[in-house]
């Protein structure tokens, strides 16, 4: 393997959320995320798609969304973090892909989980117990479709044709098995803010994943490895506090009547669990430089979900992020074009098998 690897870049996930029962305005304020991140500087936007929400998101249709978010900006990267692979068609999703590609002048990546939610399968007619059979066999027709090969029946290819999506596709794990998985099929890797059903802090529950990832990628290039991560930087922790405990508290208590998360949490495990990083600035920093994943990502993904901030403090924590804590973590706005194929050294990716205590930004 290619001991260069890819520069590193800074994304913003919108699960599209909003308070209130207006979607105008939710999804007004979220083009307007987008529209900030790219004049901030960050490399890529991504958008989770949610058909329920049961409070965890409000887009149902990303590739619309993103189609608009391609007609206002002008340089940042627009993904989906995820698409629910088994519950599209393949080849109509690959179409939508390429329109939205070729409207953004190249911008897409294209990132598939199988989702978890029984509800959206049961809508869609599928069995969600055939999740990961389905969601391999719909990635081996995606991938066929975007290649611009003759899919289904003979003499068929997508219109408009498909650029070249090579190092575009990423999948969501949440197992050593799944990163092996991703691994084996050439998919770039996305890992979740929080991992679920575990005591132990997300990054050490996490980090044998990407490092069963590493070990099962066999591809001549270096992957691209997303870590997403709750980040919502303020004036100070309690500015922090008063914007997102709430709403976090909120999303706890629901999911521990789910049995995902112990019953009685405070608000402070709640952020734990949630694998929370808030405050000044400089805090975050500080805590980022302890995460054990973050040194072997090629992407850091700040999102706010499950909090629902005020939009103008949204903005506000943006801003952050992009002038204050990414820097100081060794990104760098990127000065080539938007397609974002330059390289340097940074975030402690400079070998393809860092040791987990390399410091980050080093």
């Amino acid at each position: 393997m290619t001991t260069e690897t890819p520069r590193f870049r800074l994304g913003f996930l919108s699960h599209v959320q909003g308070r209130g029962d207006d979607p105008r305005r939710t999804y007004r304020n979220a083009q307007e995320l987008f529209v900030a991140a790219d004049e901030l500087g960050f490399d890529v936007g991504w958008v989770a798609q949610h058909h329920v929400s049961q409070g965890g998101g409000g887009l149902s249709s990303p590739w619309t969304f993103l189609a608009h978010a391609a007609a206002r900006t002008r340089r940042i990267r627009l993904g989906t973090a995820v698409t629910v692979l088994p519950l599209e068609d393949p080849v109509r999703l690959a179409e939508d892909i390429a329109t939205v590609d070729a409207l953004s002048g190249g911008r897409v990546e294209i990132g598939v989980g199988s989702g978890s939610d029984e509800v959206e399968y049961a809508a869609f007619g599928k069995d969600a117990a055939r999740k990961r059979e389905l969601t391999s066999e719909n990635l081996r027709v995606l991938r066929g479709a975007l290649a611009n090969e003759e899919v289904r029946t003979p003499g068929f290819r997508i219109q408009p044709t498909a650029g070249d999506y090579g190092d575009r596709i990423w999948q969501g794990v949440f197992s050593e098995a799944g990163a092996r998985h991703a691994a084996a099929a050439g998919s770039n890797l996305l890992i979740n803010r929080a991992a679920y059903g575990f005591d132990a802090p997300t990054d050490e529950v996490q980090r044998p994943w990407v490092d069963a990832y590493l070990d099962a990628w066999n591809r001549p290039h270096h992957p691209r490895i997303g870590l997403s991560r709750f980040v919502f930087p303020a004036k100070d922790k309690r500015t922090a506090l008063a914007q997102i405990g709430d709403d976090v508290h909120r999303a706890a208590l629901r999911m521990a009547e789910r049995g995902t998360f112990p019953k009685g949490l405070d608000v402070e495990e709640a952020l734990r669990r949630f694998h929370s990083f808030h405050g000044h600035p400089d805090e975050i920093v500080a805590a980022l430089r302890q995460e054990k994943v973050l040194p072997v990502a090629t992407d850091l993904i700040a999102q706010f979900n499950p909090a629902v901030p005020d939009h103008d403090a949204a903005l506000r924590a943006l801003e952050l992020i992009a002038t204050q804590v990414a820097p100081a973590l060794g990104w760098k706005p990127t000065t080539g074009t938007a397609t974002g194929t330059a390289t340097d050294t940074a975030l402690g990716t400079a070998a393809d098998t860092p040791s987990p205590n390399t410091p980050v930004g080093a």
